[in-house]
């Protein structure tokens, strides 16, 4: 029988709220969160650090190499629908317990390589695809890990209470990229800048192997889910869990909404407020890391709280309109707010971007989507050549058409500076020496113009206003702890028992891997061609809205939902 929605199957109620947490359900709780944060730990430790590993794996200019270092942080989030079947298959034929004890040894495992793995120089190609098969692995394990940790939390939750239990395995989302961010910070101050992007990197990562011993020892010491087991007792586990949740048209009716209205938003809300904040900071606005990384630490520190008291919140007033407002207030007030970023980060900038236009007049023919996944092709057009280093210097430009055939060129106020065509080598991979020489040239001219122009070369920390960034990005993160808090219990009850791990993990990692991993690399390219800073917020803002429309028409409340019944 297809569960729906609002419907409240038959079958056995959950277990009646009492006023205190047992020490059972604390026990619960803390083992599945602790498991949790470690494997978020490993998951961010390469999107934090994906500047640094830029320069160590692939090789290319710095937009393109940056965008493709973003591509194989993406990478983990693209197969991660793909770790959702597989393990959400198994979670929901052989127990949860034992199907999340296997993600995270794969987590662990992948990570620690990692912290080992030989640069680009040193091995060559070798390097990066080993580093992407390695980001994959963490994708898949990421992908069963996050269903079973919130079906066999709601699982074991009093009725009334699964938005509260439950919010606390969404506050491990944050926690891990929190512990990811102070151990990063840490081993920075303690090394020095120099040594950390030489070889200080791979601390964090090798570390991560005794968290991971701590990890598996308390959840071989966890019990199946009371759910779970009463159903296997009553031989009630579905055999085809896959065929049960996505080929009958009910249940694949149910999943799809999950995703379109309510996980894609949630999961664009998510990575703005988090990931796309700190690129933002350090790539847009140039500032350095350490400071980037405390500031968004105080954010997370202050806003995690929140996650608790949502899901809290949504045990009383239904989750639903609390996901659906927060997708709704972030896609109004993104652009707002970070311009706001821009003003208390980089008042420099900001001044430029107003009292110094700069415009590319050039053949729109010449102008391409400069999105290079291999990071080796170069842009050999004048068009190409010159955005391409005003992307990479944080300058916003305007384009003019040119009549076929002109060569490019950038203005900066009063001053022009033409550019060139380049010539390649013969195996077509690179500029050949005269050009070469020619773009430094020409890169250098437009360097001191766009400097003599105001734009600054980096962030001046006398001028980093960071009591007002935190509370800009405090608001980022109250946004996220809005969309996330209830979203575990949500998904939990709009599927029966018996696929219940295979159905709310495929639409949750869907959400989340695809629209919402793949929001920096889409953003930054976004931002590359269009040549304004701000342009790569229209990919959330829109992503939020469809959500806000399709969940408000199609998606039904679940708060009393029985999350009991097998069918």
């Amino acid at each position: 029988m297809a569960i729906t929605p609002g419907m409240t199957a038959g079958g056995p109620k959950s277990v009646p709220a009492s006023k205190n947490m047992t020490k059972e359900e604390r026990k619960v709780i803390f083992a599945s969160s602790l498991g949790t944060v470690f494997e978020w730990y490993d998951f961010y430790l390469y999107g934090t650090l994906a500047p640094i590993i830029a320069k160590q794996f692939f090789v290319g200019d710095p937009t393109t190499t940056f965008i493709f270092a973003l591509m194989a942080f993406a990478a983990g989030f693209i197969v991660r629908p793909f770790g959702a079947l597989v393990f959400g298959r198994l979670g929901d034929m052989i127990g949860r317990k034992y199907t999340f004890l296997v993600t995270i040894l794969i987590m662990g495992a992948s990570t620690f390589i990692v912290g080992l793995l030989p640069n680009y120089t040193t091995i060559g190609i070798a390097a990066p695809i080993i580093l992407v098969s390695l980001r994959i692995l963490q994708g898949l394990a990421l992908g069963g890990e996050y269903g079973g940790a919130a079906t066999y939390v709601a699982e074991h939750a009093p009725e009334g209470k699964r938005g509260a239990f439950t919010a606390w395995i969404q506050t491990t989302a944050t926690m891990g990229l929190f512990l990811s961010l102070m151990v990063i910070l840490g081993t920075r101050t303690a090394l020095g800048e120099a040594e950390f992007e030489a070889w200080g990197w791979r601390i964090p990562f090798l570390v991560s192997v005794l968290l991971l011993g701590v990890s598996v020892w308390i959840r071989l010491s966890m019990n199946e889910s009371p759910a779970f087991a009463k159903m296997k007792a009553e031989g009630k586990t579905s055999k085809a869990p896959l065929t049960e949740s996505f080929l009958k048209p009910a249940n694949a009716k149910i999943v799809f909404l999950a995703l379109v209205g309510l996980t894609m938003g949630q999961a664009v809300v998510w990575y703005t407020g988090q990931f796309y904040a700190l690129f933002f900071l350090t790539q847009t606005l140039k500032m350095d890391g350490a400071t980037a990384n405390i500031l968004v630490a105080i954010a997370l520190a202050l806003a995690t709280p929140f996650f608790i008291f949502f899901g809290m919140l949504s045990d009383k007033i239904g989750r639903k309109y609390i996901i659906l407002g927060g997708c709704l207030i972030a896609a109004l007030t993104y652009f707002p707010i970070f311009k706001a970023i821009t003003h208390y980060g980089n008042p420099a900038l900001e001044s430029a971007l107003v009292t110094s236009p700069v415009v590319v007049v050039a053949d729109p023919d010449t102008c391409h989507f400069q999105f290079n996944p291999t990071g080796t092709k170069k842009f050999a057009s004048s068009c190409d050549i010159a955005t391409g280093f005003l992307t990479a210097s944080s300058v916003s430009y305007t384009r003019q058409d040119a009549p076929a055939g002109t060569l490019a060129t950038v203005k900066v106020g009063d001053k022009s500076y033409t550019s060139f065509d380049a010539s390649m080598t013969p195996d077509g991979l690179n500029f050949d020496k005269a050009s070469k020489d020619k773009e430094a040239a020409l890169k250098k001219e437009i360097g001191a113009g766009i400097k003599a122009a105001g734009y600054p070369a980096k962030a001046d920390p006398a001028g980093v206003n960071k009591p007002m960034l935190v509370l800009f990005l405090f608001i980022l993160v109250l946004y996220v702890t809005m969309v996330y808090g209830p979203i575990a219990a949500m998904l939990v009850e709009m599927f029966p028992t018996k696929i219940r791990y295979t159905s709310m993990s495929l639409p949750y990692h869907i959400g989340n891997g695809w629209f919402g991993g793949l929001l920096p690399t889409t953003a930054f390219a976004l931002v590359a061609y269009k040549g304004d800073i701000y342009y790569g917020l229209w990919y959330p803002i829109v992503i939020a809205l469809i959500t806000v429309v399709v969940g408000t028409l199609f998606v039904k409340e679940t708060k009393d939902n029985d999350i009991y019944a097998a069918d």
